[in-house]
């Protein structure tokens, strides 16, 4: 690694938190209500345990070897061409991955906000943002995302907790249905999916000062991250209830237009929300763009990375551009996010798996009398 060790337990944990929070608030209770009904805060819950369970494998591959990021100890575990051809695989899924967060962007900005703006400008305006920020180094890279945590979990919270006044604990019965369990696993999978972003741990450890250290952060990132998403499906189902919310888009942006603060100070939070929402996107693009071109750096060996912001640009653009509309967009989301996790939880787990054969291997030959 060229950067310095100077990324702190508490800049890793504001990575991750601002990294999972993003393009998916918006229809996270619509996906969780399609899949359980009012059973939507537990498969929030098993999602989120997935995502956790993912997580926790991805720190602990990096703490086993905090000098690399999982693009070069893949080579160390399983072979330098099986580890690049699966690295190629990582790496275009999180092009794809970074080009659905775009596009969702603009498909949000373009029907809610900016309604006579074209949806490429939207997009091209955010992918610019994200390409010049990515031209920093990782230790900048940190001190933005601890910028911003801050100001996107706060008004979440804030909405959440107002919101809650009008609650009717009747939606949220029975909390187990039990009639649809293959519905129930899909919406897990598509939760889980949500956590994606995560992956950043494997390119934050070698940079962080206490590597050791990296489980904590990593908790913590998922408790905060999970919490605010679990709080987010229950206020929503029990304001608005099953049936409303899947005759509603973006069910998270609804609440905040019917929340109000008392006293009348603010009478448009949804504005404010949608500003927040706005980096929290960002942060999100940010961390997979940033983790896209970082691979491809250390995949080629090359000495810098910055000259791959602009380079990969127009793939992304072109790729956010080939959903036909929202339905499209979110059926393909949905399909990339579930095939997703075999990159993102089963090729870490086999790799930990190897890795940890390969150890009791070696240290079974050194235990051996010559």
């Amino acid at each position: 690694m060229g950067d310095p060790r100077e990324i702190t337990t508490l800049q890793a944990t504001t990575i991750l938190i601002s990294t999972i929070i993003g393009v998916g608030v918006l229809p996270l209770p619509l996906f969780a209500v399609r899949a359980g009904e009012t059973s939507a805060p537990l498969v929030t819950v098993t999602g989120i345990t997935l995502a956790a369970m993912g997580l926790f494998i991805l720190t602990y591959l990096g703490m086993r070897h905090p000098q690399k990021t999982i693009i070069t100890y893949s080579q160390d575990i399983i072979g330098k061409w099986l580890g690049r051809i699966f690295s190629v695989i990582v790496i275009s899924f999180f092009v794809v991955l970074t080009s659905l967060t775009a596009r969702e962007f603009g498909a949000v900005v373009v029907t809610a906000v900016l309604r006579e703006t074209p949806l490429e400008v939207t997009v091209i305006v955010m992918l610019l943002l994200a390409s010049l920020s990515c031209r920093n180094n990782i230790n900048v890279f940190s001190y933005i995302h601890n910028f911003y945590v801050p100001m996107i979990l706060a008004p979440v919270l804030i909405v959440v907790a107002f919101s809650l006044k009008n609650a009717n604990l009747l939606y949220l019965r029975p909390i187990f249905l039990g009639n649809d369990l293959r519905g129930m696993a899909a919406g897990m999978l598509t939760i889980s999916a949500l956590f994606q972003g995560s992956f950043i741990v494997t390119m934050i450890i070698p940079s962080m000062k206490s590597p050791k250290k990296a489980l904590k952060a990593s908790i913590w990132g998922i408790l905060i991250s999970g919490g605010l998403y679990l709080l987010i499906v229950i206020a929503t189902v029990a304001i608005f209830g099953p049936e409303e919310i899947k005759q509603i888009f973006w069910p998270t942006l609804e609440l905040a237009r019917t929340t109000a603060v008392p006293g009348n100070i603010l009478q448009r939070l949804d504005i404010i929300f949608l500003a927040v929402w706005v980096l929290a996107v960002f942060t999100t693009l940010f961390s997979s763009y940033y983790f896209t071109i970082h691979s491809i750096k250390e995949l080629f060996q090359l000495k810098d990375h910055k000259m791959l912001s602009y380079f990969i640009l127009p793939f992304v653009f072109f790729l956010a551009m080939l959903p036909q509309n929202i339905l499209h967009m979110y059926e393909i989301i949905q399909y990339i996010g579930r095939a997703g996790l075999l990159i993102t939880i089963l090729y870490p787990a086999s790799l930990l798996t190897i890795d940890f054969l390969r150890s009791w291997r070696r240290k079974k030959n050194e235990a051996k009398p010559t």
